[in-house]
């Protein structure tokens, strides 16, 4: 009768190596050296980070369908979309910043959500469709490129500064900006790395 080999794991803050010890439900592991969690055991997660998922794909597209800003002053009055932040700074002669933006803002957590949910539906049924392994590393490297709250946060400063200008409204966009963040970050918390990775390789294709 054979013995099994222990498993092992490295936290992802400090690079220490440790056994994987058994966990249950509701239980967390953190790293000795760091204090880093290490992987916390979620039931259900792949049914709820989909529905979260789901829900943020909506604001997202509220977002992008509908102004986000609105600004009056005497008798002019302009509004701006979500697209049009990008645009705007490329004609004022940034289109660099204007990339960055449209990168940071909306195609990082575009393809953020549409990674979740290529993989997380198959998951559901225990399933993987092809590509899902090199797409959730992909999906996790651009989480590092979605900025949307620092977005958020630099528009909520310029609001300050143009109110004294002029009338300054935020429309649907801008609320439904708010549900994406929210959504999303409930989404990618709901899921644990390490129960992911172990269902997906145990999923047939």
């Amino acid at each position: 009768m054979g013995i099994s080999k222990p498993s092992y794991i490295a936290c992802p803050d400090c690079d220490s190596l440790f056994i994987a010890p058994e966990v249950r439900v509701g239980e967390r592991i953190l790293c000795p050296q760091c204090g880093a969690n290490l992987f916390s055991p979620k039931p259900d997660f792949a049914n709820r980070a989909a529905a979260l998922v789901f829900a943020a794909l909506f604001f997202f597209i509220l977002a992008n369908a509908f102004p986000f800003v609105g600004m009056q002053e005497d008798y002019r009055e302009s509004q701006m979309h979500l697209a049009g932040s990008v645009s705007g700074l490329e004609e004022d002669g940034y289109p660099i910043l204007g990339g960055m933006v449209g990168v940071f803002t909306i195609a990082a957590p575009a393809l953020v959500m549409a990674a979740l949910i290529y993989i997380l539906l198959p998951l559901r049924r225990g399933r993987r469709l092809p590509w899902a392994l090199p797409l959730c590393r992909a999906m996790y490297e651009a989480r590092r490129w979605n900025m949307v709250e620092v977005f958020l946060l630099g528009v909520l400063v310029s609001l300050m500064k143009l109110g004294k200008l002029a009338k300054v409204s935020v429309g649907l966009s801008f609320w439904a900006y708010i549900g994406l963040i929210a959504c999303l970050a409930a989404a990618l918390a709901a899921i644990d790395h390490r129960e992911l990775w172990e269902r997906l390789e145990a999923a047939e294709e």
